[in-house]
């Protein structure tokens, strides 16, 4: 059943320009489709309002007053994602992170940052590289996603493999809950056993707990040197059976990234770059190593390719100017774009057990052929995070609308049979909801129901994302 929730009036607008100015009370109608918007398929859901507060304190005045007259809030940060996590469903607010923009301090002794939600990702990384620290986690839309949009997601990226997704650099965190209150979550320390961790339980909660105004994230050196490669298959399954070849043989690549040939030759045509690919090639696997020695790094990169040329590798490219690694990381992280550039879509985000990856691949390939539907795979082969980009193509809505669903579903049981899940790191939020039954039991739901409900007992913090309704 649809919550109730409380329209908005000019009460509650006089009370949120009173709070935050004019300036940041948005109520143009064009304006508000822009905030209703964000990069999953082509949905639209318009905001009553949209505000920009400027830190915890604002924000703690909007949840404290949304909470007693029931309006529901959505937060939201760059709405680069791809779940629908960021769309108010019924209408309210939108409450924006975009101007809590600041880098508060970079703490060289001990390899930390604390930065506001608002920072872009690719900002935060430069930022600590001008100081000899490095922060991984690098998800495709670095140059332009928030950190609080990333720490929403748990969001990932092609160095995962090596160095983690972003939970793994989450040391603490400032949250206002829906009742107002402003809390840190644990501690500035490497190490921590002090009660529940509700640090990493906020972490990829989707906005659904609490809204995040500071971050503590733990830094690392700065890797010296990379070298990059470029490896071409003659069938779609090889390069994954690679990945598992080259992990086992004790190399650990900063990334390892997949591509089948139409997600490259979209890219391509979509970012003006151009590429030699064999008439033969299928499949592609960027492989980056990173380390602080030039000679070693060379040296793995030729057991590299002794490993490639017995797994059916057609042809290996190394990148060996910057100018050249950029063109070929261009391709892979403008993928989605492209995809979408060339027609709708469903992008979903399966991950297994790496050594799976064939599997998968193959049975997606088959549902696809099962249901009428044309998939363009790319993603993480070196965590098993695989990208299925379903294309409507010459599809009916009803096809479209339905009977796709019944493939996805097909999908998400394999992903649950080869041992993996439903969402590696663009999370359930909106589109992904109706399936989260195939990898929890009603137990575990109703677990997770009460956990939200203890947090946020009025439901009003982004509601009708998550949980199937």
């Amino acid at each position: 059943m649809k919550p109730a929730y409380t329209k908005l009036n000019h009460d509650h607008l006089q009370f949120f320009t009173a709070l935050l100015g004019e300036s940041n009370v948005l109520v143009n109608e064009e304006e508000k489709q822009k905030y209703g918007r964000d990069y999953t398929e082509d949905f639209l859901f318009v905001p009553e309002v949209v505000l920009l507060p400027q830190n915890a304190s604002e924000i703690s005045e909007i949840l404290k007053y949304c909470n007693n007259q029931r309006v529901a809030v959505t937060p939201r940060g760059a709405g680069t994602g791809l779940s629908g996590g960021a769309l108010p469903l019924y209408g309210g607010v939108v409450l924006s992170t975009e101007k809590l923009n600041h880098i508060l301090a970079i703490d060289e002794d001990n390899f930390q940052v604390t930065t506001e939600p608002g920072v872009i990702n690719d900002e935060l990384r430069r930022a600590v590289e001008a100081k000899g620290l490095f922060y991984p986690p690098d998800p495709a839309s670095k140059g332009s996603c928030f950190i609080g949009g990333n720490l929403a997601e748990n969001s990932g990226g092609p160095k995962a493999v090596k160095y983690g997704v972003t939970k793994d650099y989450v040391l603490n965190l400032e949250v206002v809950l829906p009742n107002g209150e402003i809390m840190w979550t644990g501690a500035n320390v490497l190490k921590n056993s002090t009660g529940y961790n509700l640090t990493q339980l906020l972490v990829g909660s989707e906005g659904t707990l609490g809204v995040i105004t500071k971050v503590v994230l733990k830094l690392l050196g700065k890797p010296k040197t990379d070298l990059l490669m470029m490896a071409s298959f003659g069938d779609l399954v090889s390069p994954c059976v690679a990945v598992s070849r080259l992990l086992n043989a004790g190399i650990t690549p900063s990334a390892l990234e997949y591509m089948e040939r139409n997600a490259v030759e979209w890219s391509m045509r979509y970012a003006d770059v151009s590429l030699e690919l064999e008439n033969d090639m299928q499949s592609i696997l960027l492989i980056e190593l990173d380390g602080n020695d030039g000679e070693i790094l060379m040296r793995e990169c030729e057991q590299i390719y002794e490993i490639l040329e017995a797994n059916k590798c057609l042809n290996v490219l190394l990148a060996d100017t910057a100018a050249e690694k950029e063109r070929l990381w261009k391709v892979r992280r403008i993928c989605g774009e492209a995809v979408h550039a060339h027609s709708v879509y469903k992008e979903e985000d399966t991950v297994v057990p790496r050594f799976q990856l064939p599997v998968l691949l193959q049975k997606v390939k088959e549902i696809g052929a099962k249901y009428g539907f044309e998939s363009v795979c790319y993603g993480h082969a070196g965590d098993g995070n695989l990208h299925v980009n379903i294309l409507k193509g010459e599809l009916d809505d009803e096809a479209w609308n339905h009977t796709v669903k019944h493939g996805i579903r097909e999908i998400f049981e394999t992903c649950h049979q080869l041992g993996g899940t439903i969402s590696g790191e663009h999370g359930i939020g909106l589109v992904q909801k109706e399936y989260l039954d195939v990898v929890f039991n009603s137990a575990q739901i109703q677990l997770m129901k009460g956990i939200k409900q203890v947090f946020d007992p009025h439901g009003i913090l982004n509601p009708g994302k998550i949980f199937p309704d």
